[in-house]
């Protein structure tokens, strides 16, 4: 089946053909065909990986099979090329590291459905980029015990000097790509420095912040006065909006972080982990999101609208302030909006708190690793050091630059130390946007196992709006990197029992917060509320995240 996996077509046919195996009870459930695969190609598994380092080596590597990497492509890649593989990046990383690699790659939006599709399979690409920490039932060390990938302890110490040396200097990050037993399991993608892990924020109208002679606000209490001010005289009838359904957009609420709680699960002052929806802080903004509501302060569509109708209400007048990325978001309303308009301007905002002056204690915040983009090396692979070498790459100096800045003199050149793009990515001579071209030539700009540089992130930024965000977001606004969930991994058995628990308490949440914003729930149920969670096994869900994150601290 490994041959036939040849391009997406292939897999969409193979994903055909699993299905209908599976609807004949032909298949064996993935763990135990894995399972038996791992077993039976043990002895030649062991071999590849205890097999002596050669005293010296260099890039690139002498012609050899080409190993097959399967990997869920970003939409600025897909806008222009059929496949990665076509990019420049990707012909660039062959002929740096002399290993050839066919790309893989599962339809967009299929990648968790395709996975289970090849996992039942058996057979496996030699490298997978996958959320091993989230996406896999168990863990990456479940996925090491279900025979799917490989530990990469003894690989690392043969083959990975790039890799080894960035885990030492960095002993957070080390902790964070081992299992609970100590085993690594991948080749990480690491946000590596502080200003790239606080892209998301809220942002509003600066134009008209200006004409109604009003500041930029820090305090709920000047969002509500700001607000009412946009619905009033500048006849926004949705003066803030966002789509409620986004889950990226939910766990980075501003204003849930406003009253000292989360949307979900965080890490509170005694090193405990709580479920901030039962919150008292929680209840406080369910009430202010009604008044609002009833107030004509926020969208009445939020629960329904979608990425391109939050577009269309921020740059025609309809809103004056919504949640987003810097890049994404903000440069691209900018952008499209100044065509028609050259006064129009953003202008983004701290992290609110309930009192002037007080520093917010919560605030969306990303962790330098979550577990995205995780490449793991699987038991299918008959050359792990070939593998391990190439994934390697990226963490030495040579590679840290290909896949944040690309190639020399083509995507970049050097000026006063530092890296500078072209116009072959700032002014593409195709006409693509600068994340399309970024994406052409670099990694940098999407998740991928490397290190991001923040110096990719200052020349992304074109505008002086955008530039501003990552400090007015970021440690200066709020103590949000204490609170926020290192990736921790529950085991096995506790993840089943966890998984049917959490999804049923976030259904009900996400329920019951548009019932009590829209005011088709009363807040003074909200005691009746907390009670449902406390009944579908809330505090069972806290013991299992407690204990996995005890076990994540002793690593």
């Amino acid at each position: 089946m490994k041959k036939e996996l040849k391009r997406t077509a292939a897999l969409v046919m193979a994903a055909s053909m699993a299905a209908g195996l599976a609807g004949c009870g032909g298949s064996q459930p993935a763990e135990t065909a894995a399972a038996a695969k791992a077993e039976a190609k043990g002895q030649e598994t062991t071999a590849a990986t205890t097999e002596p380092a050669a005293a010296e080596f260099s890039y690139p590597m002498e012609k050899g099979d080409p190993l097959q990497y399967w990997v869920e492509t970003t939409t600025t890649v897909s806008a222009n090329f059929a496949n990665l593989g076509d990019t420049p990046f990707a012909k660039g990383l062959m002929e740096n590291t002399g290993i050839d690699i066919e790309f893989l790659q599962p339809p967009q939006g299929q990648q968790k459905e395709q996975f289970s599709l090849i996992v039942a399979d058996g057979d496996l690409p030699d490298i997978m980029e996958y959320n091993w920490v989230s996406d896999y039932p168990g863990g990456p060390e479940k996925a090491i015990r279900d025979g799917l990938i490989i530990p990469l302890n003894d690989v690392i110490e043969q083959y990975c000097p790039n890799l080894k040396k960035y885990l030492a200097e960095n002993p957070d990050v080390d902790r964070a790509v081992k299992t609970d037993d100590g085993n690594y399991y991948c080749f990480p993608f690491v946000r590596g420095d502080a200003e790239l892990r606080n892209t998301i924020g809220l942002m509003l109208r600066a134009d008209w912040l200006e004409e109604l002679g009003l500041e930029v606000p820090e305090t709920v209490d000047e969002w509500h006065t700001v607000l009412t001010a946009f619905k009033e005289k500048k006849g926004a009838t949705a003066p803030y909006t966002f789509e409620y359904t986004n889950n990226q957009y939910l766990g980075a609420n501003p204003f849930v972080a406003a009253f000292d709680t989360s949307y979900s699960f965080y890490i509170g002052s005694d090193e405990k982990v709580h479920f901030g929806a039962v919150d008292e802080g929680y209840k406080n903004y369910l009430e202010t999101m009604h008044q609002w509501y009833e107030e004509g302060l926020i969208d009445a569509d939020i629960a329904t609208m979608k990425n391109d109708q939050v577009a269309a209400k921020i740059t025609n007048g309809t809103a004056g302030a919504s949640l987003g990325q810097a890049g994404s978001r903000m440069g691209t309303w900018l952008a499209a909006a100044q065509k028609t308009n050259p006064d129009y301007d953003l202008v983004a905002a701290p992290q609110p708190s309930t009192e002037k002056g007080k520093k917010a204690e919560f605030g969306h915040v990303e962790v330098a690793y979550s577990g995205r983009s995780s490449a793991a090396i699987t038991t299918s692979c008959k050359d792990v050091e070939r593998a391990a070498r190439l994934l390697d790459w990226a963490y030495s100096d040579e590679g840290h630059m290909y896949y944040n800045f690309g190639t020399e003199g083509v995507s970049y050149t050097m000026e006063g130390g530092n890296p500078v793009y072209t116009d072959q990515i700032l002014k593409n001579p195709e006409g693509w946007p600068v994340s399309q071209a970024m994406s052409a030539y670099i990694r940098g700009n999407y998740n991928g196992p490397f290190v991001q540089d923040e110096r990719y992130l200052e020349q992304y930024y074109t505008m002086d709006q955008q530039k501003a965000t990552p400090k007015v977001w970021g440690a200066a606004s709020s103590n949000g990197a204490a609170h926020v969930m290192p990736p921790i991994t529950p085991s096995s058995d506790e993840s089943k029992e966890f998984s049917n628990i959490i999804n049923q308490i976030n259904t009900y949440r996400d329920e019951m917060t548009l019932k009590f914003i829209f005011g088709d729930a009363d807040i003074s149920q909200f005691d009746e509320y907390v009670g449902n969670i406390e009944k579908m096994g809330l505090e069972r869900a806290l013991e299992i995240e407690n204990a996995a994150y005890d076990r994540y601290k002793a690593r």
